[in-house]
């Protein structure tokens, strides 16, 4: 069955009523943003270092000279050689932002806990140029509650998306913003978690125009039920409860 066919007056008059929906729900959506910036600031005292493709390099080098940095905590911990499929299409959004975002003085930056030589790997196959540096050794991914140790697990002290969770990977994902003041001070503004991550997944503002909308319908009712690694559509495979891509007959235990 598919929607009502009327004439084009008809249409016009259920979209106009349509269309004030739509401007009160920009002028809140424009409210909420304004909420988001106007969040209080925590200054990061620690010293943070990274692993990148040319050696070290500090949280204050990540901005490369601008006053804010957009970090994307990747679901990639050391020995994974697959995807979190949500990570991967979230960052396929990315390339040609790239310039827009640097000319607005924010600096992208993809951080995660895996070694820079598995990452480097993933990046070539992927095609990938935005930057992307490993946190293996650092703390960060632990203070910024996107990875976990086992012991942390089992005594159920860890937390994703500012409540206590009970995690089955030792990595999840996340998105968190800096801004570094002109005396080098750095703060965290602003991190978001789960859904709060749609904001930059542009491919689900075409969809949710669409007829067949997102037609998520399969058991994770969410992106996990369509979305594959933009090399890996049409060569089967299956995702995990926890977001993790197995190629077909990958032989990990974890499927048939």
């Amino acid at each position: 069955m598919h929607n009502p066919i009327v004439s084009r007056a008809e249409w016009l008059q259920a979209r106009t009523a349509l269309l004030a929906d739509e401007k009160a729900f920009t002028r809140a959506k424009d409210a909420l943003t304004a909420r988001q910036r106007a969040l209080p600031w925590v200054e990061i005292t620690k010293d943070y270092v990274f692993d990148g493709p040319t050696g070290k390099v500090t949280l204050a080098e990540l901005f490369d000279g601008r006053s804010q940095l957009f970090v994307k905590h990747y679901m990639m911990g050391p020995g994974q050689t697959e995807h979190c499929v949500g990570c991967a299409f979230e960052v396929d959004h990315v390339e040609g932002l790239l310039t827009h975002l640097a000319n607005h003085d924010v600096t992208y930056v993809a951080v995660a806990r895996a070694t820079i030589e598995e990452i480097e790997a993933m990046r070539r196959r992927m095609g990938w140029k935005f930057p992307w540096v490993s946190s293996f050794g650092s703390d960060f991914n632990y203070d910024f509650d996107v990875s976990y140790t086992p012991e942390q697990i089992a005594a159920g002290q860890a937390v994703h998306n500012f409540r206590p969770s009970a995690p089955s990977v030792l990595d999840l994902s996340g998105d968190s913003v800096f801004f570094k003041d002109e005396d080098g001070r750095i703060f965290h503004t602003y991190s978001v978690f789960g859904r709060g991550a749609e904001a930059f997944l542009a491919a689900y503002g075409f969809l949710d125009v669409t007829p067949k909308g997102r037609d998520e319908h399969g058991p994770y009712r969410s992106l996990g039920d369509w979305v594959r690694p933009h090399d890996m559509y049409g060569k089967g495979g299956m995702v995990e409860a926890n977001g993790r891509y197995h190629p077909q007959a990958c032989g990990c235990g974890a499927h048939p």
